[in-house]
């Protein structure tokens, strides 16, 4: 096989849209082979772990899993052991266990947020009710948290802090700002609890499973968590996107559904003092936030789209998706290193 069949075959390629010019060097097509090799390996431990021989249980729990997902958590994982020891037993456990966590939130996700699809399918709870979709997955997080305290009490403490963040994230964001907050400063905190925490675990638990050098695990943390806010903020604007056959929503899904993003924060901020703006946030609040009507106000989130507030907020996600790299310019150079930063460059190329 070539090395440009190899690169177009990889997993690890095609999620971070290596090309060939990239990633051409022997240690860079090594490294693909024992990332998708790792990416194996989880997949079969993840398989395992979503059942639980139980009639009621396994369908739902399966659900989601079957659905699909790029495994882009456990890819970090594996990506940083290579720092290391490389996909060790403990690494592909850990790997697992952080993707269960992530497949866990996506059923308590669905729910508060009233979705109705999920990877291509229907939400969990519009098949099963609300109280089988929380109870699955309250069952999967259970089973990351026993994978994980077999690695030991480190692994553990690791687990318990990245869910402790998640549930806060989570309650932050429900509740909203306090008066006294910024409320921008507020919604980074929120994405950084929610979602950057996971992906910061994932790039933690290689480091610290393949047994890499402990001056590694800081900057994957940083790494991680400053990726995460930047992915975050591209969903923002791609909830503007007027490409939904690309996308795959409706433009305004997250506005009509009443979640409050970047650009809307940013827009209400600029109407104390600019009258466009102003009229623009009525606009929004009277037509399209919260209506859950995808045949309204869709000239309204046009607007919102062509006005600048979006692209601060593509500014913004450059910024933190920068400082990612920045995070781990102390990381030796080579093929990890080359392809966490594109990790960041993909981040902000998705298409919207």
């Amino acid at each position: 096989m070539t090395t440009g069949s190899t690169q177009r075959a990889s997993k690890l390629a095609a999620n971070l849209k290596l090309s060939e010019r990239v990633f051409a060097s022997p240690s860079d097509t090594a490294l693909l082979k024992a990332i998708d090799a790792g990416l194996d390996a989880v997949e079969a431990e993840l398989n395992r772990q979503v059942s639980f021989n139980d009639a009621i249980a396994d369908p739902a729990a399966r659900y989601l899993f079957e659905a699909g997902g790029k495994r882009v958590r456990p890819m970090l994982t594996l990506l940083t052991a290579e720092l290391g020891a490389g996909a060790t037993p403990e690494v592909v456990t850990a790997a697992a266990a952080v993707e269960l966590t992530h497949l866990a939130s996506l059923y308590h996700d669905d729910v508060m947020d009233e979705s109705e699809r999920r990877r291509g399918v229907a939400a969990a709870q519009t098949v099963w009710g609300n109280s089988v979709a929380i109870l699955t997955g309250d069952l999967l997080f259970a089973r990351a948290s026993e994978l994980m305290s077999s690695l030991g009490e480190r692994a553990m403490r690791m687990q318990s802090e990245t869910f402790m963040r998640l549930v806060l994230g989570q309650l932050h964001e429900t509740s909203g700002p306090r008066p006294e907050s910024d409320p921008v400063a507020h919604y980074l905190q929120v994405l950084a609890d929610k979602t950057g925490s996971l992906i910061s675990a994932a790039a933690r638990a290689g480091i610290v499973f393949s047994e890499a050098p402990a001056e590694f695990e800081q900057p994957v943390v940083e790494f991680g968590e400053r990726v995460g806010v930047a992915f975050q903020l591209v969903d923002d604007v791609i909830d503007l996107s007027p490409n939904p056959n690309v996308t795959g929503k409706v433009p305004g899904t997250d506005l009509r559904a009443g979640v409050v993003t970047l650009p809307l924060l940013k827009l209400r901020a600029l109407a104390a003092t600019d009258v466009d703006a102003a009229r623009l946030s009525e606009r929004i609040d009277a037509e399209v936030f919260g209506t859950e009507d995808p045949g309204r106000g869709s000239d309204v989130v046009a607007e919102l789209r062509e006005h600048p507030v979006t692209a601060e907020t593509l500014l913004e996600a450059r910024r933190w998706a920068h400082a990612a790299a920045d995070a781990i310019s102390v990381l030796p150079d080579g093929s990890v290193k080359k392809a966490l930063v594109r990790f960041t460059e993909t981040v902000l190329e998705r298409t919207y």
